[in-house]
């Protein structure tokens, strides 16, 4: 046998047998699956553009329902930064996997049981083990003993609260204000409430991340600066809040607390 035909044996002895049975298959699965999509297509009036168009939506559904959600701002309880008609995306998975909120946060939450039965958006000033007071001497929000500066988001012409109040805010909540301090109702119209106006984290739905429409006021909602810089407060740490008891706090100002949740109006609609 001559060197040209020991090499021809040798190429067709290199590759296995089994190897155009593989091929086949991968190949009749492939055929298989497309076929599926065929089928499912021709049984739907408009074929693939309506199974490309189910698909899309079946997506945007699990978007919605397990990573980003969007929120519509029905009222001015967060202006100037978030009006009235704006649509916020919240992101649901922001403290999913072991982060928490942080100071300065601004949060979409369920408010049932604590609020009113509606989703709310607040920021966050304190979080468990805080201690939070207003207001220091020029007026200011105290955390920690640190007077918090909230000119750059406050609504103009707004003090930090017309409210005073001393609270604990106890492990597994948080204490939470709106932006527009003189339209909105938020944890300080609930000190003497059970719950003490303070929202467990576990009803936080997400973190609102951008404004996503119109599209004028498009922008990316970051964290207020000045919260970063307050440190962590040992002492005020008390036992998590139940519906039954209220955390540590003292409220005097414009009248006594509101028993009472807030309008829905004052709440986001998803």
């Amino acid at each position: 046998m001559d060197a040209e035909a020991q090499h021809t044996e040798r190429d067709r002895s290199s590759h296995p047998a089994g190897s155009e049975e593989i091929s086949d298959t991968e190949g009749t699965e492939e055929r298989s699956r497309f076929a599926l999509v065929d089928r499912a297509a021709d049984w739907l009036p408009g074929g693939r553009i309506t199974l490309t168009v189910l698909f899309c939506l079946f997506f945007l559904l699990l978007l919605s329902r397990f990573v980003i959600q969007p929120f519509e701002i029905p009222s001015g309880s967060m202006e100037p930064g978030l009006r009235i008609g704006d649509r916020v995306l919240v992101n649901k998975l922001a403290y999913r996997f072991g982060a928490e909120p942080r100071r300065g946060d601004v949060v979409v939450f369920d408010g049932t049981g604590y609020f009113g039965d509606a989703d709310y958006i607040k920021r966050v000033v304190g979080v468990g083990g805080d201690h939070v007071v207003c207001c220091d001497r020029q007026g200011r929000i105290e955390v920690n003993g640190r007077s918090v500066d909230e000119s750059t988001f406050l609504f103009p012409g707004d003090k930090p609260s017309e409210v005073s109040f001393d609270v604990a805010v106890p492990d597994g909540t948080l204490f939470v204000l709106g932006d527009h301090r003189g339209d909105s109702s938020d944890s300080r119209d609930h000190l003497g409430s059970p719950g003490g106006g303070m929202i467990p984290v576990d009803d936080v739905i997400g973190r609102a991340e951008w404004i996503a429409w119109p599209l004028g006021h498009w922008t990316r909602l970051e964290r207020a600066d000045d919260y970063a810089h307050v440190a962590d407060d040992h002492y005020a740490r008390v036992p998590a809040a139940t519906g039954r008891g209220a955390p540590a706090v003292t409220a005097t100002g414009r009248g006594a607390p509101a028993a009472s949740g807030p309008s829905v109006a004052d709440g986001v609609h998803g």
